[in-house]
């Protein structure tokens, strides 16, 4: 057991955890404000948002900093976006709309904000339900096409969060900030970029260790 807790996964588990305790704790405490709805389904939003973009960053950080292992924890980390995405989720058609299936199906159709949320929880149960090993064997090739999903997913969840809080944007532009970035660096381009950078790094760090190295 004590080397299971020397792996990064386990601690990385219990942080993905921390906002769910955060809200377990207010609720106990009464610290969930005035609207304790609003407030639970706004905190559940924005960690689903953080979880997409931290599962996205990925692939850029593997390939700028070399570290291959960091694959491992990608999936992880697209769990817990859908876990906090199906709070959410489950805040709204329980909490605020008390499982009225014909209000819920209106929201849908007449309210933009709810129907491109909705789209995109769709696509991310999608990828949480094909998200195995099995499944990835299962759906061969078909299976990194379906899950090209991520990438639409996350741009209507910050359009939906836009949409959401109408006056004050800045997070929900920070967001679609850091989501350009993130698709930016998938560009062909960018991908060359960052193999430059690691192999200019790694040059330098070549010479340097060269020099000192005791001459002969």
């Amino acid at each position: 057991m004590g080397a299971a807790w020397r792996s990064p996964k386990p601690w990385l588990f219990a942080v993905c955890l921390l906002p769910l305790g955060r809200l377990l704790g207010l609720g106990a405490t009464g610290g969930l404000g005035a609207n304790p709805i609003e407030f639970i389904t706004h905190s559940t939003g924005t960690w689903a948002l953080v979880g997409l973009l931290l599962t996205l960053s990925i692939t850029p950080l593997r390939r700028l900093t070399g570290r291959t292992e960091l694959i491992r924890y990608r999936r992880m980390l697209g769990l817990f976006a859908f876990f906090y995405a199906g709070l959410h989720f489950v805040t709204y058609i329980w909490l605020d709309q008390f499982f009225d299936l014909a209000g819920i199906g209106k929201d849908i159709v007449k309210r933009p904000f709810i129907t491109v949320g909705f789209a995109a929880f769709v696509m991310l149960v999608a990828l949480a339900a094909t998200s195995t090993h099995a499944m990835m064997r299962r759906l061969g090739r078909r299976w990194q096409q379906l899950h090209r999903l991520i990438y639409p997913a996350a741009l209507l969840g910050v359009v939906h969060y836009g949409w959401l809080v109408k006056k004050d944007v800045t997070q929900p532009l920070w967001f679609g900030a850091v989501l350009a970035l993130l698709l930016v660096l998938r560009l062909p381009w960018s991908r060359n970029a960052l193999s430059a950078a690691r192999g200019t790094r790694d040059a330098g760090q070549a010479v340097k260790a060269a020099a000192r190295m005791p001459q002969r």
